[in-house]
């Protein structure tokens, strides 16, 4: 990597379709989507489905349209679903369930781990009673933060909701780099734990466009029931794509080709954690994917917009302000965690 070339670790989203990747795109068969005979699409949607173990999916131009429409096949008017306080789909998404769907968020505190506590979700479940809105979902991110959710504790959560008569909602927006860390948890192989993962609940939504590389869009896999209705909210939310095939094509590339190294991110970010280690004022977190977060204390925290000036002048991206987000992705290698490990050095002299 040149000194010319940029290191951008602001996000996994920032990558750029790969040479295979645009010719896969350029030369995907097409048709209009609306009128469901784009053959790109249906492959895709029937692709992903059959890997998580569904019945149907929904592609849809991204990751936050894709929890709208899940939430909203989930609960209608009047209910509500329980939420962690920091998970996308209630944080990050500007309130689309409640703004549009009126469809109230619980949200619950995160524990250490980013799960939300059994005893917590138990006891926020409503009865049933005229003053409450009606409990109907459990939605949970995974990975959240860059954390991986202990598997036993998924089974546990979501078989937790089911008794309670809830649906079970998964953010899986970086749903793969969690089945990497898991797979190498369990030896096992990453595809695998991904369906372990998704069948644990009613409803999945997995990015394209993070860290499996595509330029654009997520697919939500629930049952064929719940598909057709979260099809109708995209048309509402103005969803529907015609020749979308091309996009697809990309999904569907990614799918095939860049799971499995999805490793070679995490390791860069266990790279980059061991390059800032010891550094006065910075409090580096163990990566447990392809998010590394730097907490800075004392005199660096109140240095904290000159050095990601300083970053940015030596060709380094990051996001945060006395927390900083480092997001390793397929868009950057060694040389480059190399390079962003000297110019933070090289600003606190260390």
């Amino acid at each position: 990597m040149s000194m010319t070339t940029l290191v951008d670790l602001r996000s996994d989203t920032v990558t750029r379709p790969t040479a295979a990747m645009r010719q896969a795109m350029l030369e995907a068969p097409l048709g209009d989507d609306v009128f469901g005979d784009d053959p790109s699409v249906n492959a895709l949607q029937s692709q992903i489905a059959e890997m998580l173990g569904f019945e149907a999916a929904l592609f849809v131009p991204t990751g936050t349209q894709s929890n709208f429409c899940a939430i909203l096949a989930h609960c209608q008017r009047g209910d509500e679903y329980i939420v962690g306080q920091l998970a996308h789909c209630y944080r990050w998404e500007g309130g689309g369930a409640a703004v549009f769907g009126s469809v109230q968020p619980q949200p619950l505190e995160h524990q250490p781990d980013g799960s939300l506590a059994l005893k917590d979700i138990e006891a926020a479940i409503k009865p049933d009673d005229a003053h409450f809105a009606r409990t109907r979902l459990l939605a949970l991110e995974n990975t959240i933060g860059g954390q991986l959710l202990p598997f036993s504790y998924v089974e546990e959560a979501t078989q937790l909701a089911q008794r309670k008569g809830l649906g079970r909602h998964l953010d899986g927006a970086r749903l793969f780099n969690a089945a990497i860390a898991q797979a190498a948890q369990r030896d096992t192989e990453a595809r695998a734990e991904a369906r372990r993962i998704a069948q644990c609940f009613d409803s999945v939504s997995v990015c394209f466009s993070k860290g499996l590389g595509a330029p654009v869009g997520s697919a939500l896999c629930g049952s064929r029931e719940l598909i057709a209705r979260a099809h109708r909210i995209r048309k509402m939310a103005g969803g529907g794509m015609r020749q979308a095939g091309m996009l697809a094509a990309a999904a569907s590339h990614a799918l095939q080709h860049h799971i499995d190294r999805l490793a070679q991110d995490h390791a860069l970010a266990r790279r980059l954690a061991d390059g800032l280690a010891g550094i006065p004022g910075l409090q580096v977190e163990t990566p447990k994917t392809n998010l590394l977060f730097v907490d800075l204390r004392g005199e660096a925290q109140a240095r904290s917009a000159e050095l990601l000036a300083h970053l940015k002048q030596n060709g380094v991206l990051a996001t945060g302000l006395y927390r900083l987000r480092f997001a390793t992705h397929l868009d950057v290698d060694a040389a480059g965690i190399d390079r962003a490990i000297g110019a933070i050095r090289s600003f606190f002299h260390a």
